[in-house]
């Protein structure tokens, strides 16, 4: 899909597991303003300058809570569709006609877009909606090494300090990189990529440092120009057999094995 038009590409996108969080649940709804005028006026009895002040507490979450839940819905479906190929760099999407596709009003998904236009994924534009930046390979290769700056110091100090029987604990975890990989879904395998790294980070017990890696590795598995080419099976099939052999070495101390292992997945950018 080019510049210009809306909605989902769809045409040779995978279809992943992970695609099935696009659709919001029916009963969440409400909460977007996607309800009629006469019945927000109804449901909300104090939004509209009744006097209120005297009425006592109501426990429970409000509203906002739950429209903050759909908002993180839609937020994780647009990235999601990101890395599938669905939103194609260089596409213009527009709130409307995604929040007809996911079932909501147009502002969960604007305040979604704003956000991924803070992430640097796409770029307001005005009157129209918000289109996919536009990555090269410098780009990818430029986080792979900054990446690599940031991880791989912290993972040989862990493997010289951390038990084997905390790696093995993560086992599961690479486990799960293996088979999303299999399925082929670019979407599925990022999703169990990210939680194989945070989980190894973790172990350094700084959030700060987790949270800047995970940014940064969120950011590498954005499509390319020209389409996912990285993002084939075999490809991440390969990626993802580095993480059990990491994960082997790892538990084993094999300190040059893990050496060579972490060199090698960031020079892959994984």
């Amino acid at each position: 899909m080019k510049q210009g038009t809306q909605g989902f590409a769809g045409a040779g996108a995978p279809q992943c597991r992970a695609s099935g969080a696009a659709r919001v649940p029916a009963q969440a709804r409400a909460a977007t303003g996607a309800e009629s005028p006469r019945e927000r006026e109804t449901a909300l009895p104090g939004a509209r300058g009744e006097h209120t002040h005297a009425e006592p507490a109501i426990p429970g979450p409000r509203a906002a809570v739950q429209r903050s839940s759909v908002r993180g819905q839609i937020l994780d479906a647009l990235r999601t569709a990101l890395v599938a190929g669905e939103l194609q760099p260089g596409g213009v999407y527009s709130a409307p006609v995604l929040g007809e596709r996911f079932g909501v009003s147009a502002t969960p998904v604007r305040e979604a877009m704003q956000q991924l236009a803070l992430e640097g994924a796409v770029e307001v534009v005005p009157n129209r909606g918000f289109r996919v930046v536009e990555r090269g390979a410098r780009e990818l290769a430029e986080l792979a090494e900054v990446r690599a700056l940031i991880e791989v110091p912290v993972m040989l100090r862990l493997a010289r300090t951390v038990p084997a029987e905390r790696w093995a604990a993560l086992r599961p975890l690479a486990e799960e990189t293996v088979r999303a990989a299999a399925s082929g879904c670019a979407a599925t395998y990022a999703e169990s990529d990210r939680a194989f790294h945070r989980a190894l980070l973790s172990l350094a017990g700084n959030e700060q440092l987790v949270r800047t890696a995970e940014d940064l590795h969120r950011r590498a598995q954005w499509p390319l120009v020209g389409g996912p080419v990285r993002h084939a099976r075999a490809d991440l099939v390969a990626d993802a057999s580095e993480h059990m052999a990491l994960l082997e070495a790892l538990i084993a101390r094999n300190l040059d094995v893990v050496r060579e292992l972490v060199g090698e997945h960031f020079t892959g950018a994984s």
